[in-house]
């Protein structure tokens, strides 16, 4: 089975960059708890303890503010997220002024904010940022407490505070552009992906609005010629009222007329809903019945099994207009792919699973013709029709927040439509 769900994709923007530095932030106060308790208390540097530490605790708490403002409704915008920045670059700058200033090896992490913005922000922004490290490093090279020497070198195996440093600052630099500059990209084709998918819906509802006008022009001329026949039937089987076998065709046919002439004020009434918006408020024995009992009118051929347990057919549901004829859609075009392996069975699965109301179509006809053609909907191999039910039914799925599983199965295919209760029950 394969699925053709509707997921959003993850974006980069200014809230994705703020959730970044958010993580990025709890790392930093972490490291940098750890490195000054190191140097302090087991290198035996005479650094200020104190001013570091409140340096760190003022940036904990700045960090318990950013993390509440996440979880806040209203947007995060651009300049919001420049000032996190700019909280994150003058705190690093403050500590680096207590230990040594540009000579101080972890220097280069001022460096890591403008990477992440470069993929996140615009230019205005990135210049910003930019220009706020570089004030920090130009500050930090004239303006900084000298970072001590250790009190006992040769005990560290000789070598130099400053190696050292660049060590492990290559280490910590490495890891986090690797880590965090990977979920942003990752994020970057997210977003690829989800306009890819939001051009090719465009494209699809493109051609349905074509179908749609089409047909609103078409079902305009046809009032006129079909009132011309409902007019002249009447006379016809009037004046032949002695040829029996005529007159029964020209009864049929009037039949066929007045079908059509209701099919036409149906498809007005179902626009008139559409744009209303009204949902019906049936329960799923009434919204099923009813279905079948259009379906039957459109395929009398077609024989249709029904499995329906007893709790799901009870539900209430706010059926949207379109929702019905996707359904039919669904049952017409399984009876096309039975009818082309001369069998007229279809079956209807109804189900209540959890938080989701399932309708699961199968026929008897050859199935799909592919795993590859399987996530293109409408690829069954069906012979005749439009070729429009699957993407219409689709459509439908997507406006619901639901989505339509297609596959095969021993005797044919299976199409499924999965919808939220949350969606379409009436609560």
């Amino acid at each position: 089975m394969i699925a053709m769900p509707h997921r959003p994709a993850q974006r980069i923007g200014p809230f994705a960059l703020a959730r970044t530095l958010a993580w990025l932030r709890l790392c930093a106060i972490a490291g940098q708890s750890v490195a000054v308790l190191v140097c302090a208390w087991w290198m035996q540097l005479e650094i200020p303890l104190l001013p570091l530490l409140v340096g760190i605790g003022l940036l904990a708490v700045f960090s318990v503010f950013a993390a509440w403002r996440l979880t806040q409704p209203w947007p995060v915008r651009e300049w919001e997220t420049v000032g996190h920045i700019a909280v994150d670059t003058l705190v690093l700058g403050y500590l680096l002024y207590f230990t040594g200033g540009a000579s101080n090896p972890f220097i280069t992490l001022l460096l890591v904010p403008i990477a992440l913005s470069a993929a996140a922000l615009s230019v205005r922004a990135i210049l910003a940022v930019s220009a706020l490290a570089g004030f920090a490093y130009l500050v930090l090279l004239y303006w900084h407490v000298p970072l001590p020497m250790p009190m006992h070198d040769e005990s560290h195996g000789g070598f130099s505070l400053h190696v050292a440093g660049m060590g492990v600052n290559f280490v910590i630099s490495a890891l986090l552009l690797g880590f965090f500059i990977n979920r942003l990209a990752y994020a970057l084709r997210g977003q690829q992906l989800e306009v890819q998918r939001v051009r090719e819906r465009a494209l699809r509802d493109e051609g349905i609005l074509a179908i749609a006008t089409q047909a609103a022009g078409a079902a305009h001329e046809l009032n006129t010629p079909l009132s011309t026949m409902r007019t002249l039937l009447p006379e016809l089987r009037r004046e032949h009222a002695g040829d029996a076998l005529l007159a029964e065709d020209l009864k049929l046919l009037e039949g066929q007329v007045d079908r059509c002439r209701t099919i036409l004020r149906e498809m007005v009434a179902f626009g008139k809903a559409q744009l209303s918006q009204e949902p019906e408020r049936l329960s799923v024995t009434q919204f099923i019945h009813g279905c079948l009992e259009r379906f039957q009118l459109l395929r009398p051929e077609a024989e249709v099994t029904l499995s329906m347990d007893e709790g799901t057919s009870h539900t209430v549901l706010r059926t949207p207009p379109g929702l019905r004829h996707a359904l039919i859609n669904l049952l017409n075009n399984a009876a096309d792919a039975s009818a082309s392996r001369d069998s007229n069975a279809v079956a209807l699965l109804v189900l209540r699973e959890g938080g989701w109301l399932q309708l699961s179509v199968r026929d008897h006809g050859p199935g799909f013709a592919s795993t590859g053609e399987l996530a293109l909907l409408g690829q069954s191999q069906k012979q005749s029709g439009l070729g429009i039910g699957l993407a219409l039914a689709e459509a439908t799925a997507e406006r619901l927040n639901g989505e339509l599983i297609a596959g095969n199965t021993e005797h044919g295919a299976e199409v499924c439509l999965r919808l939220p209760l949350a969606v379409i029950a009436d609560h």
